[in-house]
Order: C-alpha cells, then structure tokens, then sequence
C-alpha cells in the first residue's frame, strides 16, 4: 500500500501522526514521499547535541527544500552533565544510557501526544530490523508504522538519483550511516564497517533502542 492510502486510512480514523527523522542521506526519501502528500505530518529531530555539524545543515536545508514541518527535541539533561563519576561522557563509557538520556526518553512525551509514528526503517539494514513488522505497537498504545521496510538501499538510491535530491554532505567522505558524531566512524575497505557497522564501531551495540525499547512486548 503507498504511503499516502495508508496515511488518509488513519486520517479517516481521527488518529494523529508524526514522523521521525535522522536526516541522514537515506533519510531524504522518506522526507521526500512525505513532502508530496497533502496530509500534514510533523517530523521531529532527536537532536542529540553530538549530530556533526554537516547534518544539522542538511536538516535545514531539506526542512526548507520540501517545506517540512521539524521539530527539535532534546534531552532533558544538558550534554554537560552527561558524564559518569570519573568525567567521562556516558557515549563512551556506557552508550545505552547515552541512547536512552537523548534518544528514548525525550521520545517519550512525544508519542504521548500522536497515535502513529512513522519512520524510515528498513528490514535490510540490520537483522534486529529485518524482524519488524509494517506496523508494530509501542509504548502508550501508539502504532509504529515502517512505510519504507521492504525498501532496498538499491532502491534508496535509485530514487535519489531520480528525483536529484540532494545527498548529505558526508556521504561522498565515506560515511554510509551518519549518527551522532563521537559514534560514528567512516566506511574502512580494510574493516567490516559497512552500512550500520560504522555506527558504535567495536561494540555489539547496533541500535539507539527507539525501534526496540520502545516496542510493546
């Protein structure tokens, strides 16, 4: 079903829908689909405080190119104070907890005011996503919807290039997923980092736990 028959389909039923972005290059597609359909849908921005400089420009950029709706959300505890006893910034001593202060918890009152979240997930990039479904429930009764999940990268690409959408400027210096800056590392033809590898390189971590904490069990 396209996105936008779905989305008149929760129109229809009075139930209120956002979108979440990373505005990373893959990002633009979902942006770009939801920029063609008459249906308003806030995209909000977990700004972390970490993003690279160069994606905080692209947010601009495609805010104003599609003419997009964003919203920032932020941490209720100031980056400063994201340390542990010993001073050291929880991204590198413990990272769950640095995904849950800037990811999961500011998510928190956000799905307490909507009824749909819609992402760009898609199955091929991670096992743990492959599991997911179009439509999964989360936490305070809210459906999670992944309008993008049977999408290939291929595919991403190739509407990119159709379309001339504009690439986030890290994309042509090697980094094939652009996180939070102190995580992400660039793609290695010496290293298995590719795709969401070069995110938490060296960890078994793979996700920030907005698409698996946050699922209903």
């Amino acid at each position: 079903m396209e996105i936008k028959d779905q989305l008149n389909i929760y129109k229809e039923r009075g139930l209120k829908v956002f979108a979440t972005s990373s505005f990373q290059t893959q990002s633009v597609v979902l942006l770009h689909l939801l920029s063609k359909i008459d249906i308003p849908t806030p995209v909000y921005f977990l700004n972390t405080g970490f993003h690279f400089p160069e994606t905080l420009e692209y947010k601009n950029r495609l805010t104003q190119l599609f003419g997009l709706k964003v919203i920032d959300v932020f941490s209720d505890v100031p980056r400063i104070q994201q340390r542990n006893e010993k001073n050291h910034f929880f991204y590198a001593c413990d990272p769950d907890y640095c995904c849950y202060l800037n990811k999961e918890r500011p998510m928190e009152p956000v799905l307490q005011e909507y009824d749909v979240w819609l992402t760009g997930v898609r199955a091929d990039q991670s096992k743990v996503r492959n599991n997911l479904k179009i439509e999964q429930p989360v936490k305070h009764g809210v459906i999670k919807f992944h309008p993008m999940l049977g999408w290939t990268g291929k595919m991403i690409y190739e509407y990119i290039n159709k379309y001339k959408l504009p690439k986030h400027p890290l994309d042509d210096k090697g980094y094939v997923s652009v996180g939070c800056q102190p995580c992400t590392v660039k793609y290695s033809f010496d290293s298995d980092t590719t795709g969401r590898e070069g995110r938490w390189s060296g960890m078994s971590k793979t996700e920030c736990g907005l698409h698996t904490n946050l699922i209903e069990k």
